[in-house]
């Protein structure tokens, strides 16, 4: 259960970092949510199997914070590794 509460957990951070990067409308809505989702599950997972107690508050803290630090870095890398693909497609097409 708890699982699937990081998980949310994940992609509403995930959704806040799409919202706070710049470049938008250069990526999918639901792109970095679903990074926030997988990167908190698998934190989490990670964390369960070293020892660390569910009901511990650190594996939550940590978990949650590794998600909204991955989520940003990549919202913000994909956005602008997309606004750069699409300005050379443009540049090659003529435009």
């Amino acid at each position: 259960m708890e699982l699937l509460f990081v998980t949310l957990g994940g992609a509403i951070i995930g959704l806040g970092a799409h919202y706070a990067a710049p470049w938008r409308r250069e990526r999918g809505v639901l792109l970095v949510p679903a990074i926030g989702v997988v990167v908190s599950a698998v934190v989490w997972l990670g964390l369960t199997v070293l020892g660390w107690p569910w009901d511990g508050g650190w594996i939550w803290a940590v978990t949650l914070v590794l998600a909204a630090v991955i989520a940003t870095v990549l919202a913000i890398v994909l956005g602008r590794v997309r606004s750069e693909s699409d300005d050379a497609m443009l540049v090659r097409l003529g435009g």
